[in-house]
């Protein structure tokens, strides 16, 4: 089994997931800051009330006072330091000229800035370059680690920068001519995809018996 099986095999069983679910570029900047460390509908509800407040806006965010924005995205969890962390990334969005500015750098100097805003850490970098700006950038999260481990093909001690390029470079091998456009495409589903395996099936405690890979699993394999 390889990295591409994998893929082909999860989109086999889930379809195309057309990720990310947000109506704005910035909308997915504000989400990836929100995720950290809570469920995607959390996420949602303060989506919500920022924008039934109109506040969805990064001039909005930076003039809000700390308490206020924490108030409103309360529901996703761990709201103070998120509040901190989505005040230093609007500051720095406005600094550098917004969207259409930052849009114009190359994919390494763009993800370089985006890593150099307090609170922003490579995952959360890569899900923006990946879905705000449509980089061929693949993102590594928790669910990634514990599936393609428990599947052996990765070593779970493998850091995040030798692990999604592992990823990036399984794709542009299997194709002869590979654009960005079709880079962007692929690492978009498949990490779609890796999200809702982990979610519903490859969980802490898994549901084997539910698993498309169970044949080919190390992991089931051993208990």
């Amino acid at each position: 089994m390889t990295l591409f099986s994998v893929y082909q095999k999860l989109l086999n069983q889930y379809g195309p997931q057309q990720w990310w679910p947000a109506d704005t570029p910035f909308e997915v900047m504000v989400g990836a800051i929100l995720t950290q460390n809570t469920a995607w509908t959390n996420v949602e509800k303060s989506i919500a009330r920022l924008k039934s407040k109109r506040k969805l806006t990064a001039q909005a965010i930076d003039r809000l006072q700390h308490d206020q924005l924490a108030e409103l995205i309360r529901p996703s969890g761990y709201f103070n330091v998120k509040a901190t962390r989505l005040k230093n990334f609007c500051h720095w969005y406005l600094a550098q000229g917004g969207f259409e500015t930052l849009n114009e750098l190359d994919t390494a100097s763009l993800r370089h800035g985006l890593l150099s805003v307090n609170g922003v850490g490579p995952e959360t970098a890569d899900d923006m370059m990946l879905y705000a700006f449509n980089r061929p950038v693949f993102v590594v999260d928790a669910y990634t680690r514990r599936i393609f481990s428990r599947l052996g093909l990765v070593d779970d001690a493998i850091g995040y920068e030798p692990l999604r390029e592992k990823f990036e470079l399984e794709f542009i091998s299997k194709r002869k001519q590979v654009n960005e456009e079709a880079r962007v495409a692929h690492y978009n589903e498949y990490h779609a995809l890796i999200v809702v395996h982990g979610k519903d099936v490859c969980r802490t405690r898994p549901r084997c018996e539910k698993c498309c890979l169970r044949r080919q699993c190390a992991f089931i394999s051993d208990n």
